[in-house]
């Protein structure tokens, strides 16, 4: 949803027993599961984090690069950011481009996503190496709500930090490295819910 991405995040237990909502719901799946490698980038000062703005590259079907403003929280609870996604030709000249203008990578990190649709909201399935979330993204915190009780999941449980900040949460606890948030740097760690400082919303 270019433009404006409004958004709720859930921590779930049971990401497959969501799956299964989704398909009696008639839901139409619009990419299925696959494995996605994004690296964020920040100049020599971090003064992209420190703004709470994103500049990120993914590889998924596609290499897309993605600008991401700070959020705000909506009516709701629920929030709200500018963002601003396009298609890039080649994934690693646009990595040069960056560097050549002085970004550099400041996290690794990847997971596996299948995509949704609806009644027009995004439902996006998520395994990263520290747990399973759905993200809905809408028009509005309505329709959002709307979703999250179609497929059961607590409201109150909203997940308002986003996978890094919560990498941040456990990487020193840890020992593990904060710029690789990747399944083979955290394969002998046991993360819990409680590490995360989050509940489950299924």
């Amino acid at each position: 949803m270019n433009g404006q991405e409004i958004e709720a995040k859930f921590f779930v237990k049971n990401l497959d027993g969501i799956e299964q909502r989704l398909l009696e719901l008639k839901a139409r799946l619009i990419q299925p599961r696959i494995h996605e490698i994004n690296l964020r980038f920040d100049d020599a000062n971090n003064d992209l984090r420190s703004s709470f703005r994103v500049l990120r590259l993914r590889q998924d079907d596609k290499a897309r690069m993605t600008f991401k403003g700070p959020s705000e929280e909506e009516a709701g609870g629920i929030l709200s950011r500018r963002e601003i996604e396009f298609v890039v030709e080649d994934f690693e000249k646009a990595k040069e481009l960056l560097e050549a203008l002085g970004y550099r990578v400041v996290v690794f990190y990847e997971k596996f996503r299948a995509t949704y649709d609806l009644d027009g909201a995004h439902i996006m399935l998520d395994e990263l190496p520290f747990g399973q979330f759905v993200e809905i993204e809408g028009e509005d915190a309505k329709m959002i709500r709307g979703i999250a009780d179609l497929l059961g999941l607590d409201w109150d449980m909203m997940v308002k930090a986003g996978y890094h900040a919560l990498f941040d949460r456990v990487s020193g606890k840890f020992n593990l490295d904060p710029s690789q948030l990747s399944f083979s740097a955290l394969k002998n760690a046991n993360i819990t819910a409680e590490d995360l400082g989050i509940q489950p919303a299924d």
